[in-house]
């Protein structure tokens, strides 16, 4: 999980904003102690996450008076994400927290996701409201194309996996949601004037192993070369449920795949987030995330 501490380089020079935004790190830093600390953890984080979850949309509704009274360009496209933020995102992470009791993996979810959605989005979204830097949400599907794959996402998790899933988030940004290790299966497609489509598979560990012994029939304890394999087999036959949700036709044919890091596939979006970036939570498996760009 991602550290989260307030850097004056956070500052986008427009008061309101840089005051909400020092409070809402300092109220992160205070959950991630109380995080630590088991004898405080259940009641603190609950009445904590409230508190963030309330100052959070307090501030949404600032910024977004903010971004009108300027006629911020992207008033539209930011505002999107703040929804996405307040409508997805936070209201299945509570889902998580209350299903699981508060267990320290939900929390972890919880913090690792509002760390890593805060850092960047104050750091690339915001910093562009004051013009200093792009955003890099610049292709974006529109809501039909996202709602329909993410329909068809779920119906191929249930025909593959027999799994039900639950949306976390439509704009996925690279977040570091677990503390544990994350497989990324990305693959890539090109077309014979060298036109290129790229798929990325994110899934945590434990859902590896969980997907994987649900198939077999048996537990499976880590994550070697043959669940590998087998995850790379199953990911391309999600290709094929998918494919015609996300502008991948015939003509498109695989030409690579690889294996890559968390903190590789993070850098894949340095420049610009994928158009399609949406992220599960699978059961009380673990997360799985599918991006394509």
């Amino acid at each position: 999980m991602q550290e989260i501490q307030w850097n004056n380089r956070f500052n986008i020079g427009v008061e309101v904003i840089d005051k909400a935004h020092r409070r809402l790190f300092s109220i992160i830093g205070k959950l991630v102690s109380l995080n630590e600390d088991a004898t405080k953890q259940q009641h603190a984080c609950r009445e904590g996450i409230k508190f963030f979850k309330s100052y959070t949309l307090k501030h949404f509704a600032e910024e977004e008076a903010y971004m009108k009274s300027i006629g911020y360009g992207e008033y539209a496209m930011h505002k999107s994400l703040h929804d996405n933020m307040r409508d997805n995102t936070l209201p299945a992470l509570e889902r998580e927290l209350e299903e699981e009791n508060y267990s320290t993996e939900a929390v972890q979810h919880f913090l690792g996701l509002c760390i890593g959605w805060l850092n960047g989005h104050v750091m690339v979204e915001d910093y562009a409201i004051s013009g200093k830097t792009s955003h890099k949400w610049i292709h974006q599907a529109s809501d039909n194309e996202t709602a329909s794959l993410e329909k068809a996402v779920l119906q191929a998790l249930r025909q593959l996996y027999r799994v039900d899933a639950e949306l976390v988030s439509l704009r996925y940004g690279g977040e570091d949601f677990t503390s544990g290790n994350v497989l990324c299966y990305r693959l890539t497609y090109l077309t014979q004037n060298e036109r290129k489509r790229q798929v990325f598979f994110l899934y945590e560990e434990k859902l590896v192993l969980h997907l994987l012994g649900r198939l077999l029939g048996r537990q499976i304890l880590r994550v070697d070369k043959t669940v590998v394999h087998a995850i790379k087999a199953l990911s391309l036959k999600f290709i094929e449920c998918v494919r015609a949700h996300f502008e991948l036709p015939d003509q498109y044919r695989l030409h690579k795949e690889d294996i890559l890091t968390f903190e590789q596939l993070v850098r894949t979006f340095d420049k610009e987030y994928p158009p399609y970036s949406l992220l599960f939570h699978v059961e009380k498996m673990g997360y799985f995330g599918f991006c394509v760009r």
